[in-house]
């Protein structure tokens, strides 16, 4: 059995070609006017999203509720601080530098990575605080960028760090500076060389928006949000377990692998079952119980064949 096997999709969900192909057009068109009003880049390439076989055939959260209720520290502790708080952002002009324990590195304009073959991924995403959602994130994977700066033999594992501006985020300064800047994150090379470990620019057929990560972010859908950096300007390889934002603050609650585990309790609360948003309302009493590795169990349970999934949570 192969790990990667993408989901089993039943026949009956598959979309017809005529619709596909429709819909791919409407996504070209939707994705080509948020790039130009928000002054992206607008070649052919960075407008093609096609659709990809890593998708769960369950309801869209609502996108109001997507750009609307979201953890993005950078911009307060609140969840409605991000889109409250990020008017000021500027995602344009970017560069992601991408260095370490690689044959070629490089500085990276947005426009180049635009023009990687981007897929609309429909995704499950947990948060630790036991809500989830259900987003159509546009995106190329990880190791498409990766693959550009040749890892080195000895690379073991893939750092991430956030852009840190106060004059634009007002979460990384004065009275509403909560942890230490910049926001870092990591991951081992092969979970970030997974198929479904992409980097996002784009959600709901549009640029992500400025509270969801723009203007671009990390997706990891088998792990707690938490791992899925926004804003990222700088990704490096390297031989050493990096540091975890959230690991550093409070280790005994947040570790640093953070795979959705339904058997390991947050301390202050249980992980064993989520609220789907947009289901009954943030607070409704529709739960539902946890899926291990989020339910992507078999394409990534064999990643940590042999560890102690409490111990590294």
């Amino acid at each position: 059995m192969s790990l990667y096997r993408p989901p089993r999709i039943p026949a009956s969900q598959i979309t017809p070609e005529h619709c596909f192909l429709a819909r791919r057009s409407f996504l070209a068109a939707a994705a080509g006017g948020a790039l130009l009003a928000s002054g992206m880049p607008a070649s052919a390439e960075a407008l093609k999203a096609s659709k990809s076989p890593y998708a769960v055939d369950e309801a869209l959260t609502p996108e109001k509720d997507v750009t609307s209720y979201n953890n993005f520290y950078e911009f307060g502790m609140g969840k409605g601080d991000p889109i409250a708080n990020s008017e000021k952002f500027k995602p344009t002009p970017w560069t992601v530098k991408v260095d370490g324990l690689v044959g070629k590195p490089k500085e990276f304009g947005l426009e180049e990575l635009m023009a990687l073959p981007l897929e609309e991924r429909v995704y499950r995403m947990r948060c630790v605080e036991a809500w989830s959602m259900v987003i159509p994130w546009i995106g190329f994977p990880l190791s498409a960028l990766l693959d550009k700066v040749e890892p080195l033999g000895d690379a073991r594992y893939v750092a991430f760090e956030t852009v840190v501006r106060p004059e634009e985020m007002p979460g990384q300064s004065g009275y509403f500076q909560s942890l230490p800047w910049p926001y870092v994150e990591g991951l081992r090379l092969d979970e970030a060389r997974h198929p479904l470990t992409i980097l996002s620019v784009g959600v709901y057929g549009k640029t992500l928006p400025n509270q969801n990560g723009a203007p671009i972010r990390l997706v990891v859908p088998w792990k707690y949000g938490f791992k899925g950096i926004k804003s990222i300007v700088k990704i490096t390889l390297t031989d050493k377990q990096p540091p975890s934002t959230w690991n550093l603050a409070a280790p005994n609650e947040y570790g640093f692998y953070a795979n959705v585990n339904p058997e390991v309790d947050h301390p202050r609360w249980s992980q064993a079952s989520e609220n789907r948003i947009g289901e009954g309302g943030f607070f409704g009493a529709n739960r539902r119980p946890t899926l291990p590795f989020n339910g992507y169990a078999e394409e990534v349970a064999g990643l940590y064949s042999g560890m102690d999934l409490r111990a590294n949570y």
